[in-house]
């Protein structure tokens, strides 16, 4: 089915009031954000969770295996986007996103609870595995549904705009779990903050699980969904027989999403530390101002993408952080502090709204109604799991192998190549391409 034809069948479903549509883009926003907050704090703090879970006796052992139990989650991540994403192309979006909501809060907070390797041995880095598998499983659902979800609430002409906000709220995470990890950084001493401090952010799991899901199950149902009669029997198989090529292209598109939201925002705390010797709260602080950049251009781009098209703001935006990854990351280890961190950050921040602003509406124009839960999960979760679940456990590797601490500009470099090819195949819907 091509976008076009997605588009008219848009339009001839029943009207969705303002009311609706801003109900729908506040719960979006408020779930996935709450989602990504409990998802990638785990970064934030992977350097105090090396030393509680998986003493080595070397720092370096300890922080690697700390950063590969980031990526164990990724694992599930693929498996997680096509049972979710299928259950949302037949159940509904609605219950999938209950759902996925819970799913994460459960995981954060057994982390949160977790009692350390001192108290429990060997049982404590197993929990902490367990925790993050249920959170790889229901992050790999989210984007899909979140996707599939604001899409189909939007008007015709506005699908870039309400699917940014998507993006806008992984930068409200990032905010909000950046400036969790400034406070208790800041506030707390180093014994308490390796004691007991640390947990707090989990904690907040516990509170996040029945607001994130009272405010989904209290939505409508899309009409796109409600109305859509030609439900497919197998989502997944329909998406790899009759989709392939739009899985592929959207496949390479999120190669740099992924790279530069692993990379560029939820490692950069624990590079700061670690290779520029920098105060941790130093990180958390430039950590900020990417996630204040990113939730305020992502819905400006997203109202521009809606004017001039996507495929312009895609490619572009994706050579700017190919040419710029190796320059900005030499002006941060000649001058390391806050001001270049923050300079940084916000650069990129920036870029990275610029891309991801209207990347979502350019991956939701590709798959129709019946299956676009379950395309959209599998192309982005398959180059989640690939390209950012160890994006960290790899950087943190090669540098200490190298010696070189410009290997996470080589790396946002790849990534940047392979996508600017993808979002070269990107067309426009016909009523962009004909003003």
């Amino acid at each position: 089915m091509s976008a076009s034809t997605t588009f008219l069948e848009a339009e001839s479903l029943p009207a969705i009031n303002a009311s609706q549509r801003r109900r729908a883009i506040l719960a979006t926003v408020i779930g996935n954000g709450l989602e990504w907050f409990d998802f990638t704090v785990y970064s934030f703090f992977a350097v105090i969770i090396a030393k509680l879970f998986f003493p080595t006796g070397n720092d370096l052992s300890s922080l690697l295996l700390a950063v590969a139990t980031f990526g164990v989650g990724f694992f599930m991540r693929p498996v997680g986007g096509i049972i979710l994403g299928i259950y949302a192309d037949r159940a509904g979006r609605k219950a999938a996103l209950s759902l996925t909501v819970l799913l994460m809060a459960l995981g954060t907070t057994i982390i949160g609870l977790a009692p350390t390797y001192q108290q429990i041995g060997v049982f404590a880095p197993i929990i902490i595995v367990l925790a993050r598998l249920i959170q790889g499983f229901s992050a790999g659902g989210e984007m899909g549904s979140a996707t599939a979800f604001l899409t189909e609430y939007a008007p015709l002409r506005q699908r870039a705009y309400y699917s940014s906000w998507i993006q806008a709220s992984i930068g409200v995470a990032v905010l909000a779990g950046a400036a969790v990890g400034t406070f208790v950084t800041s506030s707390l001493s180093a014994e308490a903050l390796h004691s007991w401090g640390w947990r707090l952010p989990f904690l907040l799991g516990i509170v996040i699980g029945p607001v994130g899901y009272y405010i989904r199950h209290h939505l409508n149902e899309t009409p796109a969904f409600r109305e859509n009669s030609d439900k497919s029997d197998s989502p997944l198989a329909d998406v790899l027989r009759i989709y392939p090529r739009e899985t592929a292209a959207s496949f390479s598109m999120v190669i740099l999403w992924t790279v530069c939201t692993y990379v560029l925002l939820f490692y950069m705390p624990t590079y700061s530390v670690k290779v520029l010797h920098v105060p941790q709260s130093t990180g958390f602080i430039a950590g900020m101002a990417g996630g204040l950049a990113i939730m305020v251009f992502a819905p400006l781009v997203g109202l521009l993408a809606d004017r001039i098209g996507r495929s312009i703001l895609l490619s572009g935006s994706a050579l700017l952080i190919l040419l710029l990854a190796y320059p900005m990351f030499v002006y941060i280890n000649h001058m390391p502090g806050l001001a270049s961190l923050l300079v940084f950050q916000l650069v990129f921040g920036i870029l990275i709204a610029t891309y991801t602003g209207p990347i979502l509406a350019a991956l939701s124009e590709m798959f129709p109604a019946k299956v676009l839960s379950t395309g959209l999960s599998v192309a982005y979760n398959l180059a989640v799991t690939i390209f950012g679940g160890f994006a960290s456990f790899i950087i943190t590797w090669l540098i200490a192998s190298t010696g070189s601490a410009m290997a996470p500009a080589f790396y946002v470099m790849i990534a940047a190549a392979i996508s600017f090819i993808g979002t070269r195949f990107v067309r426009d819907p016909n009523y962009l391409q004909k003003n």
